[in-house]
């Protein structure tokens, strides 16, 4: 009788340490934070939408839709914490990840119709390298032998390191071919760039180092960061200056005074308003995470009670993107509050 009451102890035991999500990295899941019960609730709505809304491919075609929004969506996911491998969402993050690769050109690597598409996915396929389990990503599907994840985003790698050496500006366009440059659309690739190096993808030191100085040239002493061309300084944008902010974060130049400048910038006007709504509060959540912690719990308070009073009946958020789109954005922006994607360690 006490020899089957220790069993039993022991199998509880195993249970326990078996259920916790072993593909987080060390420090990527909270520590002792509690995830307030309004973000779960918002969150699971969101995700019921997503997966409600995926198509047998595996995609989101209900606005803007491309391997950008099948990235952010399975993003999205991912970062809810539940395994990705046997959890509830398991199954729509495999139909996701296929629909990634196979929108691949094989032989350029290039995703999607334009250079935010590809970098969206470039990041997405970063940060499920390693986290989902390939063994049966591909059993029972039809056609030709398809890429590892891995391979993937190898091939998505060089595909915008090639754009940059061609680009004067060391930088990234809309085209793979464009000669010209904007922030925002460095901004995705360059986010994927560093997500592939900090999952063991080998990125050329000096492809960042150029793209930081593309940043730079354009961050002004205000804080202000340009949109496009080679000069820095006009016309505010708090998603621009986020965009900067974070990526002088991720890359670990904190030492940068155009960092100092961007990081005062948006912890001084993280009330500012956007157009672009769901775009810029995706960037400010992790801008603000990264730069200072303090001024993103208080922002973030902030955009529980909006995301709250927006959200619809179906767990969608509607906005310039289409729902896909703007659910996904609004639930990666909320995401800080579990912090289970690497991308989002401090």
């Amino acid at each position: 009788m006490q020899r089957q009451l220790i069993l039993n102890l022991l199998a509880m035991v195993f249970t326990a340490l078996i259920s916790v999500p072993s593909w987080a990295q060390p420090g990527g899941a909270p520590t002792g934070d509690v995830v307030p019960r309004e973000v779960r609730e918002i969150y699971e709505k969101g995700l019921q939408y997503l997966l409600d809304s995926q198509t047998d491919a595996g995609n989101w075609q209900d606005g803007y839709s491309g391997p950008g929004t099948t990235g952010m969506a399975m993003m999205a996911f991912l970062a809810s914490g539940e395994d990705p491998n046997f959890g509830k969402y398991s199954v729509q993050i495999r139909r996701a990840l296929r629909s990634l690769i196979r929108s691949q050109d094989a032989s350029t690597g290039y995703m999607g119709d334009s250079m935010y598409q590809h970098g969206f996915a470039m990041l997405a396929l970063a940060e499920a390298y390693g986290a989902v389990d390939e063994m049966d990503l591909w059993e029972g599907q039809t056609g030709a032998k398809q890429r590892s994840v891995g391979e993937a985003l190898e091939l998505a790698v060089r595909c915008a390191i090639t754009s940059q050496s061609k680009n004067p500006h060391q930088a990234w366009r809309y085209s793979p071919n464009a000669r010209d440059a904007d922030t925002s659309v460095s901004g995705a690739i360059l986010m994927g760039l560093l997500a592939a190096r900090n999952a063991g993808i080998e990125v050329p030191d000096g492809a960042i180092d150029k793209a930081i100085g593309y940043f730079t040239s354009m961050t002004g002493d205000s804080g202000v960061v340009g949109y496009s061309g080679g000069m820095g300084g006009f016309g505010q944008s708090i998603a621009r200056s986020s965009i900067a902010c974070l990526v002088y974060s991720i890359a670990k130049r904190k030492d940068l005074s155009q960092y100092e400048a961007a990081k005062r910038y948006v912890t001084k006007n993280s009330d500012e308003q956007s157009h672009y709504a769901e775009y810029a509060r995706y960037y400010q959540a992790q801008a603000l995470f990264q730069a200072d912690i303090e001024a993103w719990e208080k922002w973030n308070r902030t955009l529980i009670r909006q995301l709250k009073s927006t959200q619809n009946a179906d767990g969608s958020f509607s906005g310039q993107f289409g729902k896909a789109t703007s659910t996904s954005l609004n639930l990666l922006a909320l995401a800080l509050n579990y912090k289970f994607l690497p991308i989002y360690e401090r």
